[in-house]
């Protein structure tokens, strides 16, 4: 069974850091691009940042650039997402996702494997 399970989330102060880590089971993530998505509440999900599976290619959300980080480690068949600098609008459940192709996208449409998600919530 291709499961992804998330863990790292939690309350945060603005302008502090999370981790999040996504941990594949039932699959190698190898062949796999990755990616984070968030959805906050009444909006839409949206890309937060993706990697393509050589780990080469990179991409972030606008919103996001400078402050996250997204990685992958295959050997533990895991990724990740450093989150820096975190603001109040950062605010929403995140979810890992896998896709069966080499290149980064910011689409949810192309991620077939998903992650349970994970509540990221900045406040004072």
């Amino acid at each position: 069974q291709l499961q992804l399970v998330e863990s790292g989330g939690g309350l945060v102060q603005p302008g502090g850091s999370l981790r999040l880590s996504c941990a594949a089971s039932g699959f190698s993530l190898d062949y796999y691009a990755i990616g984070w998505f968030r959805q906050a509440p009444g909006k839409e999900r949206e890309g937060v940042s993706c990697i393509s599976s050589s780990g080469g290619i990179t991409n972030y959300a606008d919103s996001v650039k400078g402050r996250f980080t997204i990685s992958r480690d295959n050997a533990k068949n895991t990724m990740y997402l450093q989150m820096n600098s975190l603001k109040p609008e950062d605010t929403a459940v995140y979810y890992c996702a896998a896709g069966p192709f080499r290149l980064c996208v910011l689409r949810d449409l192309m991620y077939n494997t998903w992650g349970q998600g994970t509540q990221v919530t900045v406040s004072s």
